[in-house]
């Protein structure tokens, strides 16, 4: 669900894989790739710019998984 909401407001954005991971300072959009599939999820220190990037917070980016974990 994470790498889906990455995915989403990326494209809302208008942004491809590799501009994502050009603004957060990776040389390769395969690792946006492993977000978006959730195969691998962000680093802590990555969040911030990630958000920012996204133009939303951190907790949006979440906001699914929280919702399933609060209902199971």
């Amino acid at each position: 669900m994470f790498g889906c909401e990455i995915r989403r407001r990326r494209e809302n954005k208008g942004l491809t894989q590799n501009d994502l991971a050009l603004s957060l300072g990776y040389q390769s959009s395969s690792i946006i790739a492993m977000w978006e599939s959730g195969e691998r999820k962000p680093p802590s220190t990555k969040l911030p710019a990630l958000a920012r990037a996204l133009d939303c917070t951190i907790d949006e980016l979440f906001a699914d998984e929280t919702n399933a974990a609060s209902e199971s």
